[in-house]
């Protein structure tokens, strides 16, 4: 009997990770336990040595720095995909980013450029992603971002990221509608607070984590690990009947008042 998750014969790009501890990493993991032939790339020369041990890890036959702020840089990243393999089967847009003092502020409070700047890294860069991989997907495909519950409900701290969010998650079911006639999926992979360097950034995490705990009717936090499984599944052909949903990866907690 063929396995669920069954990757196999599949080529993915990964985005977004930034040490062995980031989701993005947990997802590499579970996408190359499946079988998938992986592309990764680093924001810089500065996080190459902490993104390369997952690299190797995961034996990522491409790997490419990408800072989606930098002209041309994404593009590249698939111009070598198209020359290296000729087409690609799903990616996964794992970044996020805002300025320290918008993301420290209330939201009335946030600069406008801080919020263009969150929202071009952390949400429209999904979008640039989903056209550049549209003409690699002959064969159909999966268009998998990362999200939070702040994006629906408010998670004090969170601030600007929350209405960043909420941008990402309706982005994905609209690119799910403009591309369900050419076999590509998109989804919303909300997960649970994860210890990550990416979420260091938001003010006092750590009693996030403890109440988040406290609310979740399992008493635990997901893993990175738990949800790269789930991330896997959303880019294998088991998943091929879902398409434009936002996909809880938090034990849960999204179900509590």
């Amino acid at each position: 009997m063929t396995a669920l998750i069954d990757l196999n014969g599949k080529r993915g790009l990964v985005v977004g990770v930034a040490n062995d501890a980031s989701i993005a990493a947990g997802c590499a993991r579970a996408f190359r336990a499946a079988g998938a032939e992986l592309a990764l790339t680093y924001l810089n020369e500065k996080a190459r040595p902490w993104v390369e041990p997952v690299a190797k890890a995961v034996d990522s036959t491409v790997f490419l720095p990408c800072d989606v702020r930098e002209p041309g840089q994404l593009e590249a990243v698939f111009e070598r995909i198209d020359s290296e393999w000729g087409r690609l089967d799903f990616l996964l847009h794992a970044i996020a980013f805002a300025p320290r003092e918008d993301l420290h502020t209330s939201v009335v409070n946030a600069s406008s450029e801080g919020f263009g700047m969150a929202m071009d890294v952390s949400c429209h860069s999904f979008l640039r992603m989903a056209r550049l991989a549209r003409p690699l997907m002959t064969e159909g495909g999966a268009l998998i971002t990362v999200s939070f519950y702040g994006a629906d409900r408010v998670v004090e701290n969170y601030n600007l990221m929350g209405p960043v969010k909420a941008a990402l998650e309706s982005s994905v079911r609209y690119v799910a509608a403009d591309l369900a006639d050419e076999g590509i999926r998109a989804f919303s992979l909300s997960a649970g607070p994860v210890k990550t360097r990416a979420a260091s950034g938001i003010e006092r995490f750590d009693e996030l984590l403890d109440q988040v705990r406290a609310r979740t009717p399992s008493g635990r936090l997901v893993s990175t690990d738990e949800i790269g499984h789930l991330a896997a599944f959303l880019a294998s052909n088991a998943a091929a009947p879902m398409s434009g949903s936002v996909v809880y990866a938090d034990n849960g907690f999204h179900t509590t008042a």
